[in-house]
């Protein structure tokens, strides 16, 4: 009997390196597209060789958002999933025997800044601004016309917990001794937020929400992004954009303190915008990232089974960390 294959796009990253190891530890043959091979997203006659005849295709490709967002880093985290995810479309479309299943990544950030209730796939508001238009034109690409054949799913992750960036550097403000809350406040305006691509949304400049730390945290452990991967691949009704998220979000300030206690510091200074903002450049990273209100609760895989194997944040946190 032939073994499945699986064409994963995009598997440098910690994300990806866990499925590869998943994937074949599952039995299944793999085909790698990426910038460094083996096949190359500039041979678009490989791409379609690679996907013709696969049962599952997983596209994870797009420039690490963890950097701060110069004119030039903003258009390549558009452009380069954008492009890659067309790539992919192209040779779906093409192919005589298409994928079964299509998982392409995308992000929860594409809700809006929610402080009065969370988002699910049903009732969640898409959000305006720079992340947001990101978000909203790659799964445009991806869900773009007719591909009767294959099932395609967007995955909307919130924040990673593994050994990622996001997580080495939540656990670096707590032993740094900055471990408090995120306030944020006035800071001189800047356009990095801005909208992009060919129907930007939001104002031109920076703004800021008087949230005192409350901000939510919507959040989801490696082990659970593989458990929904497998998930998804088992429950064909499933399609569409479906959220990658614990159903336990908390508030910044409980974030931060379960990170305290998790890298074993008693206090930790609150962190104001204009302390938060240095410390983010310093980082290369933007504030962002702890300072919009991210709600976002997993509607479609609790609704069809699916059991989280880490619920609830400290002890994934005390996973992450040990």
């Amino acid at each position: 009997m032939a073994k499945r294959r699986a064409v994963i796009a995009g598997a440098s990253g910690f994300i990806g390196e866990r499925l590869l190891h998943e994937l074949s530890a599952h039995g299944y043959e793999l085909s790698i597209i990426g910038r460094g091979g083996p096949i190359s997203w500039a041979d678009q006659a490989a791409v379609d060789e690679s996907v013709d005849g696969a049962q599952l295709l997983v596209n994870l490709a797009g420039k690490n958002v963890g950097c701060r967002y110069s004119d030039a880093a903003r258009s390549e985290i558009l452009r380069s999933r954008v492009a890659t995810t067309w790539i992919l479309h192209r040779a779906v479309a093409s192919a005589q025997h298409p994928p079964k299943l299509w998982l392409n990544a995308s992000t929860a950030t594409i809700y809006r800044h929610a402080m009065d209730r969370p988002n699910t796939e049903s009732t969640g508001e898409i959000g305006e601004g720079f992340s947001v238009d990101v978000a909203r034109n790659w799964e445009r690409e991806f869900f773009a016309g007719e591909l009767s054949a294959t099932r395609r799913v967007a995955l909307r992750m919130a924040i990673v917990l593994g050994d990622g960036p996001a997580s080495q550097k939540l656990l670096g403000l707590a032993r740094w001794g900055v471990g408090g809350p995120q306030i944020d406040g006035w800071w001189p305006v800047h356009r990095r937020y801005r909208g992009i691509g060919p129907d930007p949304t939001g104002p031109e400049k920076s703004g800021f929400h008087p949230t005192r730390g409350q901000q939510r945290f919507s959040w989801i452990h490696i082990d659970d992004v593989m458990g929904a991967i497998w998930h998804l691949i088992e429950h064909p009704e499933i399609r569409g954009p479906v959220n990658l998220s614990a159903p336990y979000p908390v508030t910044n300030a409980e974030l931060m303190s379960s990170l305290r206690r998790v890298a074993g510091r008693r206090f930790g200074l609150p962190a104001y915008r204009w302390m938060l903002e240095p410390a983010m450049f310093v980082l290369r990273v933007e504030p962002e990232m702890l300072l919009k209100s991210r709600w976002v609760l997993p509607e479609t895989l609790e609704r069809s089974g699916y059991e989280f194997t880490w619920p609830e944040l400290h002890p994934a946190l005390a996973d992450v960390a040990k």
